[in-house]
């Protein structure tokens, strides 16, 4: 495909959220191997026509899988609109802002910037982490390719001009519910300036630290869209590790305790209504919600009808 072929493809993610709708994007994650039918034909029956777009994640938690893009590019195939996440710990600038145009030559056009979680965490801690680039970093490479540079050097210390320039629709990560906002509202001016476009939130089951986060956001004057990340919760023992082990993220007790109350065979169903309500808290202060069911896709029709 060239460029001028690929020209055609256009964000809808971005479309829809400069057009005032409250945005829903969905989440599916590559398999450990290459059979993919199982996680597309779940996108095809849960997320298609549901949600404006649909992230894949990359090497999530520094477990190796099927990478990102390939699976991005699927799903686009198949009429659903990609969120290409990157993470910059396994690739140099080299190789991350060759798979940028890559994308875009395959039609990619919402990429959602991240550092990435340290190898410690995943299945090969014995791999090295490149982290060449950060989040921030990657922002601005993509911000320089759209420019028709990339961020080499040529003889005479110029920027390489590019033979073609992409245009992405530019994506970036905060945490709104840590102890100490203010770090999170100084990083995520630095990612706007950077270029990005919008805002995918960590998990959040609080909407009134949310709302002072977003109070915040609005005061320092930060325009990018948000949206608020929901993260479905299986069971109680989930819900502690994330306080225990998940930085800036805390579920209530009270939550906890609601889905502790629940029959085994009604845990999913509260689960649902807990997403859905988490929603409808927060649809006041953001443009948007990410949901993030961990494999329950089956689940995102109930929580959107739920919550709307």
């Amino acid at each position: 495909m060239t460029n001028q072929a690929s020209d055609r493809y256009v964000s809808s993610l971005q479309a829809a959220l400069a057009g005032g709708q409250f945005v829903f994007t969905g989440e599916i994650g590559p398999p450990k191997g290459v059979s993919v039918e199982k996680c597309l034909h779940q996108a095809e029956q849960y997320l298609k026509g549901r949600v404006a777009a649909v992230n894949v994640t990359d090497i999530q938690t520094a477990v190796m899988r099927l990478g990102s893009l390939a699976l991005s590019h699927l799903l686009a195939e198949r009429g659903m609109e990609p969120v290409f996440q990157m993470v910059t710990r396994d690739r140099n600038r080299l190789a991350l802002q060759s798979d940028l145009l890559g994308a875009y030559v395959l039609g990619i056009r919402n990429v959602l910037a991240l550092t990435g979680d340290h190898v410690s965490m995943g299945d090969h801690p014995q791999a090295k982490c490149v982290y060449d680039l950060d989040s921030v970093g990657l922002l601005s490479a993509m911000t320089m390719l759209e420019s028709g540079h990339d961020l080499g050097l040529d003889s005479k210390g110029a920027p390489n001009v590019l033979e073609g320039s992409p245009k992405f629709f530019k994506g970036c990560c905060v945490t709104p519910c840590t102890e100490e906002v203010a770090p999170q509202i100084i990083k995520l001016e630095k990612k706007v300036a950077a270029g990005a476009q919008f805002v995918q939130t960590q998990a959040v089951y609080e909407p009134e630290a949310f709302d002072k986060f977003m109070g915040e956001v609005r005061r320092r004057g930060i325009n990018a869209p948000v949206m608020v990340g929901i993260v479905m919760l299986k069971t109680v023992a989930m819900g502690r590790y994330m306080n225990s082990s998940v930085p800036g993220v805390k579920v209530p007790e009270a939550t906890l305790d609601r889905l502790a109350k629940a029959a085994k065979d009604d845990r999913q169903k509260v689960s649902i209504e807990i997403c859905a309500e988490l929603v409808r808290a927060m649809k006041p202060f953001c443009q948007g919600a990410h949901l993030m069911t961990l494999g329950w896709d089956h689940c995102v029709p109930e929580i959107i009808r739920q919550a709307t």
